[in-house]
């Protein structure tokens, strides 16, 4: 299908609003098919829709704040550091081919969000990302110009607030990251430390299906040591191999046990001429749309001998 094709493009609006509101991939397609299925309704019904973007940025936007209200029991019960589900693109592919605006995809960006509100989330993101205009912004989430602008500027300090000093080019992010899992692969402590700033962060999100980090490390030489180690454990499990990948349109890669199966999803933030933070995906239920997922328990144990 072209990505001219109107359903296409109602497709990945609805899809480009859910999964920043979400963070996860199988909610904001659904979200999305939902959404078409709305628009088709409604033109069947003989409806005049002025704006079909505007009706699917209603839609989408409404339907996940509905769901991020359901979600939020599974939220407080999620086991160790949730993260969100990786949208993963190789090569020259265009992440916006899966949502746009890859700036806001981010996984800094995405964990902003996740400490605002249903309401102040949709508000940023529409105002911000979006560039909707307040009286629509208004409209679609219900409620009053001045209460949405109020909404704005208290999520806007908030992730100001959170967001680096320094933002780096591409070029700097790509060597970085170059530099980064050849270290890592190397076992280079020396290297990966000259790499992390001061303050690094280290998350893993295992979902409680398999093993991974109770809870965020912080600190260069805690967070090197700790990826050293990672990377022992998998030279005694048989080895892995390293594929360099976008991840929400930053640097990242995906990991994979000897017989080609994912391991996991590493996605590194970048600022300031350091690497910020380093999360790894591998809790099974975020992995499997990306390709056959190996046994970490089966793993962690070694390789087995006769």
């Amino acid at each position: 299908m072209s990505p001219q094709d109107p359903l296409e493009e109602s497709r990945r609006r609805a899809f480009a609003v859910a999964y920043r509101m979400l963070g996860s991939v199988s909610e904001a397609e659904d979200v999305a098919q939902e959404t078409l299925l709305r628009l088709h309704r409604a033109t069947g019904e003989g409806r005049r829709i002025e704006s079909p973007a505007a009706f699917v940025a209603t839609v989408a936007t409404r339907l996940a704040i509905d769901e991020l209200r359901s979600a939020r029991v599974r939220r407080e019960q999620y086991v160790g550091e949730w993260l969100p589900e990786p949208i993963v693109t190789r090569g020259e592919d265009d992440p916006a081919a899966h949502a746009e605006l890859t700036d806001s995809l981010s996984f800094a960006f995405l964990r902003l969000l996740e400490t605002l509100s249903p309401e102040q989330r949709a508000v940023l993101l529409l105002r911000d990302v979006f560039d909707y205009p307040y009286d629509r912004v208004a409209e679609i989430v219900g409620k009053s110009e001045p209460a949405v602008r109020q909404l704005g500027a208290r999520a806007r300090r908030h992730v100001e607030a959170g967001r680096p000093r320094f933002e780096a080019t591409r070029e700097q992010r790509d060597r970085l990251a170059d530099e980064f899992f050849a270290a890592f692969g190397d076992g280079d402590l020396e290297g990966l430390e000259q790499l992390l700033a001061g303050d690094v962060q280290l998350r893993g999100d295992g979902g409680g299906k398999v093993p991974a980090l109770a809870r965020m490390l912080s600190g260069r030489s805690r967070v090197a040591r700790t990826l050293v180690n990672w990377r022992r454990a998998g030279q005694r499990s048989g080895g892995f191999t390293i594929e360099r990948v976008l991840v929400n349109g930053q640097p990242g890669a995906l990991t994979y046990d000897p017989a080609e199966r994912l391991i996991n999803v590493t996605a590194l933030d970048i600022a300031g001429g350091r690497i910020e933070a380093v999360s790894s995906i591998v809790n099974p239920d975020k992995l499997e749309r990306l390709g056959p997922v190996a046994d970490m328990r089966a793993l962690l144990r070694g390789p087995s001998h006769p």
